[in-house]
């Protein structure tokens, strides 16, 4: 599973992009569960939090893109964007 997770907003307006492939990852299992998860409570529509706050876009194997925003996370959502974007390229 690819997973990739792309941020913007924040104070800076900056934009951060990372990829995860699970394959070969003993932690594949729990990765997916997350992705599911974060699949099924994510929107589909570009969604906009509070003023200074990140914005994320969460893609899962190229199947379409689900849209959360800050502070508005669940916690699956804010463990599997902090897995992509620190241990994904």
């Amino acid at each position: 599973m690819r997973i990739q997770v792309t941020r913007d907003g924040g104070a800076a307006g900056g934009e951060h992009r990372a990829a995860l492939d699970t394959e070969g990852r003993p932690d594949a299992p729990h990765i997916h569960a997350l992705a599911r998860e974060v699949l099924s409570s994510g929107t589909r529509t570009v969604t906009f939090g509070v003023p200074g706050g990140f914005h994320y876009a969460i893609t899962v194997d190229g199947r379409g893109t689900v849209h959360c925003t800050e502070p508005q996370l669940t916690d699956g959502q804010r463990d599997l964007i902090a897995l992509v974007l620190t241990q994904g390229r």
